[in-house]
């Protein structure tokens, strides 16, 4: 999984899962460009000052216009990895319109507006790439998503949208993928969720080899796939 000379934007790469995608890529010879709202986030983030790595502050995922521009300031675009999102819990009748605007705002509005924008840098280039989104375990097991109904629909719409999606551009040779993880192992959910089985959960690291993978230019054949990576749960 070479990416040496070759440019990837990362939404969500300060995160967990991010950080570990982004060391990946690094050490995989990609530049990474990475946008963020939270300054917390960012000054915590281990790549901030990596030659590889340019961070871009205060970009709004949900916003037309700033997604479009941040994407116009990157050239020679070859990867777009969206692994930003958000998680909202509740039984549907404590979660009104709100909560299920919101998960679809921050889940499913963030991963279209990005992936049209790479599309249309990918088109420019005229030489393909790859799109790869994050969906979750409950967009293909339904039955998972109880008790969060508003976060299974969204990510539901993930998957969806990525399928369509890589129905839609293959001929333009950009492969669209996604992975659907189970519960990340990450010190925040371990926090969360303090007695359950850690090491049965899948580490980012591990989730961070099948995103390169799928961004790759090694991925030379799939497309609409949504990866499950579970691990032993």
């Amino acid at each position: 999984m070479d990416f040496e000379g070759r440019t990837v934007i990362v939404t969500g790469g300060t995160g967990g899962l991010g950080v570990a995608v982004v060391g990946a890529l690094i050490a995989s010879g990609a530049t990474c460009h990475v946008p963020y709202l939270a300054e917390a986030a960012a000054q915590a983030f281990p790549h901030r000052h990596h030659k590889q790595v340019t961070l871009y502050p205060t970009i709004d995922l949900t916003n037309e216009d700033a997604v479009s521009l941040f994407y116009q300031q990157v050239s020679n675009l070859w990867a777009s990895i969206h692994l930003a999102g958000g998680f909202a819990p509740g039984r549907i009748a404590a979660a009104g319109k709100s909560v299920l605007a919101g998960q679809l705002d921050v889940n499913l509005m963030t991963c279209y507006l990005c992936c049209r924008s790479a599309l249309m840098a990918m088109a420019a280039n005229s030489t393909g790439g790859r799109v790869v989104n994050v969906a979750a375990r409950p967009a293909l097991e339904w039955r998972t998503g109880a008790g969060m109904a508003a976060y299974a629909a969204s990510k539901a719409a993930v998957a969806a949208l990525t399928v369509a999606m890589a129905e839609e551009v293959a001929k333009d040779n950009v492969l669209v993928n996604a992975v659907a993880p189970s519960i990340l192992d990450t010190p925040a959910n371990r926090k969360a969720m303090p007695k359950a089985d850690h090491a049965a959960w899948p580490k980012v690291e591990d989730v961070a080899q099948t995103i390169l993978f799928l961004a790759s230019p090694a991925n030379k054949v799939t497309r609409g796939a949504v990866v499950p990576v579970y691990g032993r749960v």
